[in-house]
């Protein structure tokens, strides 16, 4: 199963290189499915590897100058404290058993995947609906609580479940701010960047890091990373969502019926 692990970590690169999301939302199920690693271990080592995946992603944007760093600013940073403290304060919060009904019983691992699950169904939705992120609204009125409450959102998102948010940035990105597709692209790959990276921080004093492991998933997704990012100068990124999609709604109500059978 590791070698689907590995190729799968070539994917997540390539996703993100591609669309500029999407892939951060495959990290903890390959992780936890095909790595066999724990849940909630699952959600910090998604962190680091989407943070370092987009770090080096971001690059050929900033040298193309697609990155808006004041709109980075204002949704960013309000997300990067939110993932932070979700991280650092929230987890802690989240009994271990999460739920008892009817002679079902969630502890908080199968809690956060059936999260994740459900995150993966709305952004296939989206994805495969294939209209966010693909116009510009022309009639919105950005403004810097809009993306101070966005960035907000998705930071408690992504301190949960680990996912950079890409799938929820762009468009957001796109009706608040309006950019074209490239630099909401390159704008995102920042902020799931500066995200990911603070939550994993946030979770360096509470868990033991297998860091061999770690940073060769990361190598390899960075190496799929550089190909997305070659493979978007040929192929229109937005073509690809909706078959994207598909993918991830599958392995979401998969997700789904591997936590609901336990």
């Amino acid at each position: 199963m590791e070698i689907f692990g590995y190729l799968s970590a070539i994917a997540i690169g390539i996703s993100l290189g591609l669309i500029g999301g999407g892939g951060s939302i495959l990290t903890v199920p390959v992780l936890v499915y095909l790595f066999h690693v724990e849940p909630l271990m699952a959600t910090t080592y998604s962190l680091f590897i989407v943070g370092t995946t987009s770090s080096v992603g971001a690059l050929p944007y900033l040298k193309s100058k697609s990155i808006d760093f004041q709109t980075a600013l204002y949704f960013g940073l309000p997300s990067i404290i939110t993932v932070f403290l979700t991280r650092h304060c929230l987890l802690d919060l989240i009994p271990e058993t999460f739920m008892l009904t009817s002679g079902w019983e969630f502890d908080k691992n199968q809690a956060i995947m059936l999260l994740f699950a459900v995150l993966m169904v709305f952004a296939a939705y989206k994805m495969i609906k294939g209209k966010a992120g693909e116009k510009v609204n022309k009639n919105s009125k950005g403004n810097i609580f809009s993306l101070i409450v966005q960035g907000s959102s998705v930071g408690l998102i992504s301190g949960l479940v680990g996912a950079g948010g890409g799938f929820l940035i762009i468009p957001a990105l796109i009706i608040f701010n309006h950019m074209s597709m490239r630099n909401a692209v390159g704008t995102s790959l920042v902020i799931i960047a500066c995200n990911s990276l603070f939550g994993f921080i946030g979770n360096l004093d509470l868990q033991l890091i297998d860091w061999h492991f770690l940073l060769t998933i990361s190598v390899i997704a960075i190496v799929g990373i550089l190909i997305g990012a070659r493979m978007s100068q040929k192929i229109d990124g937005k073509k690809l969502k909706p078959a994207f999609g598909w993918f991830v709604l599958i392995m979401g109500l998969v997700v789904i019926m591997q936590e609901l059978i336990k």
